[in-house]
């Protein structure tokens, strides 16, 4: 008795017999080609949509200011935010206040994420540096950092120096963590691997565990990116003459809204421009990555 026939005596689910793709009409089998299945949920590029969702909100807005529906004395209409926006480019003074913002920005980002990598391997990579390192870092993470801004000014003074190491010490605990969460995330058989074809404890640093951890350290990059633009306009908002957050606030204590949503379309094209230098950055180094 064949095996088929015993377990369909057995009252066993006998399984179909496999059929082919595809027949012709002698009965000779024919290759069709199977659709591709292994995409790995990978995102891809979908055209102009999220252009097209933006245009829709802002010319829903503008309908919405121009019918009543939104108050202007609340929210501005678009129209008049750009027009703001335009004085604010023919006078020059938007480039006085996004200069003075960006060298605060890029100074206290750079080097908070800098001393941010730099601990986090420290972290990730020495049970010493763990043990006496991630509880002080675990401790200070949560305090908002608006919140010590005034001693901030008392230490460093109400000038640059408060301003840019408020947004260091802000983008500085974000990064560690990301860093050696990365680190430890590292898969250990790669480092097994690496150990058993003899490289040397720094080549597995530099070849399995940086590489390794930078998908991590980049996503931090973007958090740190977005509290450091947070922390900036707080920072401006004390004592700077010149700033995008000192504008802001001029502009709400004059109640000029339109020139308030102007400085926030200004902030939020910052954050676009690191977004996307930081998206580029992720490009290049994890071309590894399929």
């Amino acid at each position: 008795m064949s095996e088929t026939a015993g377990n369909a005596a057995a009252g066993q689910a006998v399984p179909p017999a496999a059929t082919p793709a595809a027949t012709k009409a002698g009965g000779t089998e024919t290759a069709r080609p199977v659709p591709f299945r292994g995409g790995g949920f990978a995102p891809r590029p979908v055209g102009m949509i999220g252009l097209g969702v933006f245009v829709a909100l802002i010319a829903f807005w503008e309908f919405g200011s121009r019918t009543g529906f939104i108050s202007q004395l609340v929210l501005p209409a678009p129209s008049e935010a750009f027009e703001a926006f335009r004085q604010l480019v023919e006078t020059g003074m938007l480039w006085k206040h996004l200069s003075a913002s960006l060298t605060r920005l890029i100074t206290g980002w750079l080097g908070g994420t800098l001393l941010g990598v730099t601990f986090g391997l420290l972290i990730g990579l020495f049970s010493i540096a763990r043990a006496g390192l991630q509880p002080i870092v675990s401790a200070l993470f949560p305090v908002p950092k608006i919140a010590l801004l005034p001693l901030f000014v008392i230490w460093f003074g109400i000038g640059e120096g408060s301003k840019v190491a408020v947004i260091l010490f802000g983008t500085f605990f974000p990064t560690v963590i990301s860093t050696f969460g990365g680190v430890d995330n590292v898969d250990r058989n790669l480092v097994r691997m690496g150990q058993s074809f003899g490289l040397s404890w720094f080549s597995i640093v530099r070849k399995i565990i940086i590489p390794g951890a930078l998908p991590a350290i980049l996503s931090g990059f973007r958090i740190s990116a977005a509290i450091a633009i947070v922390l900036l306009v707080a920072a401006e908002m004390i004592a700077a003459e010149f700033g995008i957050g000192a504008y802001i606030l001029l502009a709400g204590s004059l109640m000029a809204t339109d020139q308030l949503v102007a400085g926030v379309a200004v902030l939020s094209l910052m954050g676009l421009t690191f977004a996307w230098v930081i998206g580029r950055a992720e490009r290049f180094f994890l071309r590894w990555r399929v």
